[in-house]
């Protein structure tokens, strides 16, 4: 038990802040309530350059550095660096992590337990080798069903290759002492696929509440991104190939004449300059794209929104996708507007009464649903009010408490046993 209450943690993560992609928060967020009580957290990472592949002001990209970041203690490994497209160089980013990680984290003092979260799954390649020489066990976070997710945009093709690394996915699994799946439907597929049901915990991602609160609109901001009077439907996070944008823009010319609506980008990602392009080529004058901002920024960000946009490709493989765009919008008292396949976030913005659902990639749907949120000031405000509401079964404290729990068990060799940690109601109503 004494060793239980000072766990010495491990975390491999290609991602941490300063980036502001979701595993980078979720893997902080939780570090920060695990040092709170008493644990010492270790996380090894990259030189922060995520998704546009150039350092961020004041790093460089060298073979070992550590640092002190909200008590616990950040090692940044040497990495290929590369942008967020292109999938041989990305997997040249990836194994260099794979491997600088291993590496180094050979000579960090040994811990309790090892863990790592995807996506990237070779991340948990490095965290499995490194725990099985250090002798400890391992736990995967699963963060995405990669590579299902690459093949569904198209990114990868069936054939020798994608064989090979659903075999190593599968051994992953396998020889995980425990897996933490961050959707029912994770878990499910796993089962199908002869993983044992006891080994994975569900642990639905979250939002740290003390950061996220309804405030008043950012008129400085609003000012400076030409929004100032607007109804502003806003999506905020990763542009991507899964997230299937360009349907947004088509939304978006089908309201142009409404002067008062605008759509608004905040974000980097891979299709950002396509997008801003095919909106020049377009004349869209209610298409707002405003600059990747800093996570601590990211109230103010959505302070301008008066809805908050999800939005995801028609392919089923994201059907099991939960964004957790979801629950910091929640947290902000924004009503939501979904547009992805039926599936586990489609049921929470449902089941909470917290927005409206659209089909995928349907900017009929979506125009019409956008503007029913800017006339129906009444419907507004009753989602409004659930999604503020449905964010205290999210908090972050909580399932960083959750999470904790499962790498208990799993160090004092309760692997198997972990789907007991988690809530199964709880999982099973939120997706």
């Amino acid at each position: 038990p004494d060793i239980l209450d000072h766990m010495r943690v491990l975390f491999l993560t290609e991602n941490f802040p300063p980036e502001t992609n979701a595993a980078a928060t979720r893997v902080f967020e939780r570090a920060c309530y695990w040092v709170e009580a008493g644990h010492q957290v270790t996380v090894l990472t990259s030189a922060p350059n995520f998704p546009g592949g150039r350092l961020f002001p004041g790093y460089r990209n060298r073979w070992r550095h550590v640092e002190s970041v909200s008590g616990m203690r950040v090692v940044r490994v040497k990495t290929f660096i590369t942008a967020n497209q292109g999938v041989v160089r990305r997997s040249l980013d990836f194994i260099s992590f794979m491997a600088s990680a291993f590496l180094f984290g050979l000579f960090e003092k040994r811990p309790t337990v090892i863990a790592a979260t995807s996506p990237q799954f070779f991340a948990a390649v490095g965290g499995w080798a490194l725990a099985a020489c250090r002798r400890v066990p391992f736990i995967f976070e699963l963060g995405d069903l990669w590579p299902a997710s690459i093949v569904a945009v198209g990114a990868l093709r069936n054939g020798a290759l994608l064989r090979a690394i659903e075999r190593l996915e599968l051994f992953l699994y396998r020889r995980s002492a425990a897996v933490v799946a961050l959707s029912s439907a994770f878990k499910r597929n796993l089962v199908a696929r002869g993983i044992a049901p006891g080994k994975i915990a569900v642990v639905i991602n979250g939002v740290d509440l003390p950061r996220y609160a309804p405030q008043p609109r950012d008129e400085a901001l609003a000012r400076e991104s030409g929004l100032g009077g607007c109804f502003t439907v806003g999506y905020v996070g990763t542009h991507g190939m899964a997230h299937a944008l360009d349907n947004v823009l088509a939304a978006a010319a089908r309201t142009r004449q409404r002067d008062r609506l605008r759509f608004v980008f905040v974000g980097p990602g891979a299709e950002r300059e396509n997008l801003i392009d095919e909106a020049t080529r377009q004349e869209l004058d209610n298409v707002v794209f405003m600059a990747p901002q800093p996570k601590h920024r990211m109230p103010a960000v959505w302070s301008l929104c008066d809805v908050a946009l999800i939005h995801l490709s028609n392919n089923p493989v994201f059907a099991d996708v939960i964004p957790s765009k979801i629950f910091e919008a929640m947290a902000m008292g924004l009503p939501l507007l979904i547009a992805a396949p039926a599936g586990e976030a489609t049921r929470i913005v449902v089941q909470t009464g917290a927005g409206l659902a659209v089909a995928p990639e349907d900017p009929v749907a979506l125009a019409d649903a956008a503007l029913q949120l800017m006339d129906d000031d009444t419907l507004s405000t009753r989602l409004a009010t659930a999604s503020r509401t449905a964010a205290t079964r999210f908090s972050r404290r909580t399932q960083a408490d959750t999470m904790m729990a499962v790498l208990e068990a799993t160090a004092a060799g309760r692997g198997g046993e972990v789907a007991k940690c988690a809530e199964p109601a709880g999982a099973d109503e939120a997706g």
